[in-house]
């Protein structure tokens, strides 16, 4: 369910096949082997089997697969070397940043638009 991220599923999965999205948990539909371990400790009852998804969670059946399509994989390693990168580029590389109160030649004060 969306914005509950409890792991418990993911500990009771025998082929680790829960992954951990933005703000759900996905489970990978060609490694799931539906053995049914994972549902009973779901604490939102939001885990069935494909054949047995209630019509009105059907959308998420398709959203869960997108999730593992290659493309959009592709596109969140992406995005994830491009933070880590701007996070060691930060720590590493720029100064850190100025307090507004404390001006400096370094760090001369920032202008505002006008209007």
């Amino acid at each position: 369910m969306l914005d509950v991220k409890d792991k418990a599923c993911a500990g009771e999965c025998p082929v680790d096949c829960i992954y951990e999205g933005e703000r759900v948990l996905y489970i990978h539909p060609d490694e799931c082997v539906e053995c049914g371990t994972c549902e009973p400790v779901c604490p939102v009852e939001a885990i069935f089997c494909e054949d047995d998804v209630p019509e009105r969670w059907a959308q998420f059946t398709a959203e869960n697969a997108s999730f593992f399509d290659p493309r959009r994989v592709q596109d969140r390693a992406a995005t994830l070397r491009h933070r880590l990168c701007r996070q060691l580029h930060h720590q590493l590389v720029a100064p850190p940043c100025p307090d507004p109160d404390t001006q400096t030649a370094a760090h001369p004060p920032t202008r505002q638009p006008t209007e």
